[in-house]
């Protein structure tokens, strides 16, 4: 089964004269399988990461299919019950890159890495995340706070962060919108290269379009249609 599959999901943020619609026709992902969301400023690119990420309900969908877990049918679900759910789904299934990095201030670095596995009592941490932070350069920085990093450096943990638990899929929104170029295509590259390397599907929300031909990375494309729609195609 893939690791994400989606069928007319339809994304709503607003209200009356200020509704903002974000649809999906159709989104098949495997494992291992990298897509860079793309789309000019403001069609809703990270909405539609956050939704995905079950940060966000969908207004609707005609399947939406995390692994096997049926995430439109539990959208029928009472509130507490879908929440439940949903928390599980994102704690041991989905890996998440933000754009600034999202490191606690009061946790070093190696605290901020572990962070995904102790807020999880059955958990533990992958094999692979040591040699990462090897060959990320950061097993000299593991004591340090984030206030004592570089952006380069507080990008870097968060992905290895986002891998503590092998997630099924990893969102990464926008990570290397703060770096310089040569920063950004190590990142970038980097992420892809893991990716791949764990069989993780990966969504990976970026204005690099130079990256994203460089790498040959398919496209789920944001396409305004007017009347504050928006929609995504593969």
């Amino acid at each position: 089964m893939p690791a994400l599959s989606i069928t007319n999901l339809a994304i709503e943020r607003g209200r009356a004269g200020q509704a903002f619609q974000i649809e999906i026709p159709e989104l098949v992902l495997g494992s291992g399988e990298i897509l860079a969301v793309v789309g000019p400023s403001g069609c809703g690119k990270s909405t539609l990461l956050e939704t995905i990420g079950l940060l966000l309900q969908a207004r609707q969908a005609e399947k939406f299919f995390i692994d096997d877990i049926d995430i439109k049918e539990s959208m029928s679900l009472s509130q507490s019950a879908r929440e439940k759910l949903w928390a599980r789904v994102r704690q041991h299934g989905l890996g998440f890159v933000p754009q600034t990095g999202g490191l606690l201030p009061f946790l070093n670095v190696w605290q901020n890495i572990c962070l995904p596995v102790n807020m999880s009592r059955t958990a533990i941490i992958d094999p692979i995340i040591p040699s990462l932070v090897q060959r990320l350069g950061l097993d000299r920085l593991l004591r340090r706070m984030p206030r004592e990093l570089s952006i380069g450096e507080r990008q870097r943990v968060s992905f290895v962060r986002a891998l503590a638990r092998r997630p099924t899929i990893l969102l990464a929104d926008e990570p290397t919108a703060a770096l310089d170029p040569v920063l950004a295509e190590e990142l970038f590259s980097l992420i892809i290269e893991v990716a791949a390397e764990l069989r993780i599907a990966t969504l990976v929300v970026t204005h690099e379009w130079d990256l994203v031909e460089r790498f040959h990375l398919r496209r789920l494309t944001g396409v305004p249609t007017g009347a504050g729609r928006v929609v995504f195609h593969a």
